[in-house]
């Protein structure tokens, strides 16, 4: 089998320095603790009395996760390897490096390793007298039916969740309340992706997966997870017209009701085809009489190199709005 070409020196160090680069060019947003090279901190987003937002999960997703460390959005990420969870410790070491006296929010994708090691975390910090509560995002609407929305994958979807569970924070809201906008925020928010080509992890250099040319998989995980079917390759209008088919039924919003759009690449789809599709989104929406609100397109929450994207819609409501309004500066990511 051909190894794939990658600009990356020894594989097995590839997320540190990787990490090394993001602090090189980011030292008015980030920092890091001496002790804990994998806990990246907002330089101006931890205050005292505000509720620390601590989000993480594995590389390979870039600017997810810590690219939305910053004012207004995260304020620390714990880094894991290229698909794989942070232990505990720096997950713990985000929190106590962020940690403003009013509490922290752990928010992640739903899956098992990070959900283990964020909760070994979580009671770490409790025996320190720490009040930690966990969101899990579960956007994908592709990886579990509707009645099974618990057992369901966070995908690109985390970046509106976090956004507004971030400017809960950012407003001073208490605990209970930042984490009860972050689960109203992950309740209406809908994710569906499409695969095209497989990506590689940097120890390997080999596809992850076998995607023979011509086809695609609808529904594939940022892991490489199975989608729910593969078949020939469509245009593009049919391919979005599958993905919001499935999101509007789920969805259920009336005309007149607002929402904010993500057409996200997941790695090597660039911005041409990313538009292509948006012009499709949009013409959707409007045929169901939705106002947009928000839209973002580019790559937000990618998989590797892997080939394809992915289509988020989140049903806004006042309070949702206020929240993906406010604004925020991350290394990656700003607005306002």
């Amino acid at each position: 089998m051909t190894l794939t070409q990658k600009l990356i020196n020894d594989g097995n160090d590839t997320v540190d320095e990787m990490l090394a680069g993001v602090m090189a060019a980011h030292p008015d947003h980030l920092w890091r603790p001496d002790h804990a090279p994998r806990a990246v901190i907002a330089r101006h987003g931890p205050r005292e009395g505000k509720v620390a937002l601590v989000i993480g999960g594995g590389s390979g997703h870039e600017p997810t996760f810590l690219g939305f460390v910053g004012k207004g959005l995260a304020d620390a990420a714990a880094i894991g390897n290229v698909f794989a969870s942070p232990p505990p410790q720096p997950v713990m070491d985000a929190a106590m490096a962020a940690h403003g006296g009013a509490g922290v929010l752990f928010m992640y994708g739903n899956y098992a390793g990070d959900v283990m090691n964020f909760d070994m975390a979580a009671e770490m910090l409790e025996m320190e007298g720490i009040e930690t509560r966990t969101v899990l995002t579960t956007d994908d609407i592709a990886s579990a039916p509707r009645e099974a929305r618990d057992k369901r994958r966070g995908v690109a979807g985390n970046v509106f969740i976090f956004k507004a569970a971030g400017a809960a924070a950012d407003l001073g809201l208490p605990l209970d309340e930042v984490e009860r906008i972050a689960r109203h925020a992950n309740a209406r928010t809908y994710t569906m992706g499409v695969a095209l080509s497989a990506c590689s992890l940097p120890q390997t250099r080999r596809p992850n997966f076998d995607l023979p040319a011509g086809e695609m998989e609808i529904g594939m995980g940022i892991h490489g997870e199975p989608g729910i079917r593969r078949e020939a390759l469509r245009p593009a209008d049919a391919v979005t017209d599958e993905i919001m088919d499935a999101i509007l039924s789920e969805m259920a919003a009336a005309p007149g009701d607002r929402v904010a759009v993500l057409v996200n690449s997941l790695g090597s789809t660039p911005l041409m085809e990313l538009y292509i599709l948006h012009a499709r989104v949009n013409a959707r929406l409007k045929a169901a009489e939705l106002e947009v609100h928000r839209t973002l397109v580019g790559p937000y929450c990618t998989s590797m190199e892997m080939a394809g994207a992915s289509i988020t819609i989140m049903h806004l409501d006042d309070e949702l709005q206020r929240m993906i309004d406010h604004p925020c500066d991350c290394a990656m990511f700003r607005q306002g």
